[in-house]
């Protein structure tokens, strides 16, 4: 258990909270994030502080690839712990990534195993597998949430962005549900009660898992995704004919061409606001970009699994300058609840970030 906190440990140089500093006057090229054109041009995101970039998903590819680019940088003073840490960690390297190795068999065993249920219950039926997919899909996101407001009343973490994408990406998956429930997935009580009693199982799975291993909850949820996405990118290809000359579903209309695309653009974190808009024509559009979407979700769960690298696609925009070591300060964090209970009892950082504000 240790070792998994370890992973993750905190350093100063995750830290990603700003001081209050006098009001700065944005660039003339600065664009509200809630404003968007409907042609867009929006350069590409800053990685300095989010190191993990994922390449574009192209419509015939079936994988999604989220490779490691760079490292954190570091913050200033902390060069010494860096050396001592790197040392602890050489020792334990070989340990750790058999964790970690365990961690992921464990995933894609359970991951395997439903799928062959699934694959048995729902061969000829591809709507009812869909709702129960969407069903389960949602879970875990509704699951962080919890964990991470329950560390919140503790006192022992704030992360804000983390809770904001976590919700975007349930709202994300709560209309895929309604897109299937509107195409009559959900018409049989057996697949109502077979996609809820799952859904609650997985929820207290993936809460418990998520308190004792952060990156082994999200390893499952990017397994989950990726399933999705290959299931969904199989039936547009065997089905895309017909799907073409059907009408979309007025929900589905609704969420991806309305009004306030907040929320969509806030869960696709390895893309800047605005840069993606779909178009809705017919019930092949709907489906094209529910694969899409899937494949959104995988990136940010790999991205989840280096602890402290997530971060809001929107803040980018809202910060209107460049992140400098000056403004930053120390923010209360911790990963997995022997981590948290292990800082809560050491007032280090509390200490930390009271020297950092008497030298500013």
């Amino acid at each position: 258990m240790s070792l998994s906190s370890s992973a993750f440990a905190i350093s100063a140089p995750s830290f990603s909270f700003k001081a209050r500093r006098p009001k700065t006057p944005l660039p003339s090229s600065f664009q509200n994030p809630l404003r968007c054109n409907s042609t867009p041009s929006v350069p590409p995101l800053s990685r300095k502080l989010h190191p993990v970039k994922a390449t574009i998903l192209q419509e015939d590819e079936e994988d999604v690839f989220v490779e490691k680019s760079f490292r954190t940088t570091s913050f200033p003073g902390n060069g010494i712990e860096e050396v001592e840490e790197s040392r602890g960690n050489s020792s334990s390297s070989s340990l750790e990534k058999w964790v970690i190795k365990v961690e992921q068999s464990v995933n894609i065993f359970l991951t395997d195993s439903v799928i062959k249920i699934l694959d048995t219950l729902y061969r000829d039926r591809d709507y009812a597998r869909f709702f129960v997919l969407e069903t389960i899909a949602r879970v875990p996101y509704f699951a962080f949430i919890s964990v991470l407001h329950m560390y919140e009343s503790f006192g022992w973490w704030r992360r804000a962005d983390y809770l904001k994408v976590h919700f975007a990406e349930s709202w994300n998956e709560m209309h895929h549900l309604l897109i299937m429930e509107e195409l009559g997935g959900n018409s049989w009580w057996f697949d109502r009660f077979l996609a809820q009693h799952i859904a609650i199982f997985y929820y207290f799975m993936t809460v418990f898992m998520y308190t004792l291993s952060p990156r082994m909850a999200y390893h499952f949820s990017e397994c989950v995704e990726s399933h999705a996405f290959e299931t969904y990118d199989k039936f547009i290809k065997a089905q895309g004919d017909d799907l073409k000359k059907k009408p979309a579903p007025e929900v589905a209309i609704k969420y991806y061409t309305g009004g306030d695309l907040y929320l969509f653009d806030e869960f696709q974190t390895d893309r800047a606001p605005c840069s993606r808009r779909p178009k809705i024509e017919n019930l092949y559009d709907v489906f094209m970009n529910i694969r899409d979407d899937e494949a959104e979700h995988c990136k940010t769960m790999k991205a989840c699994q280096t602890h402290g690298n997530l971060r809001s696609p929107h803040s980018y925009e809202e910060d209107g300058f460049e992140d400098t070591p000056d403004c930053m300060i120390p923010e209360a964090d911790c990963e997995g609840i022997v981590d948290c209970i292990k800082k809560s009892l050491t007032p280090s950082q509390v200490k930390q970030i009271r020297t950092v504000e008497r030298n500013r």
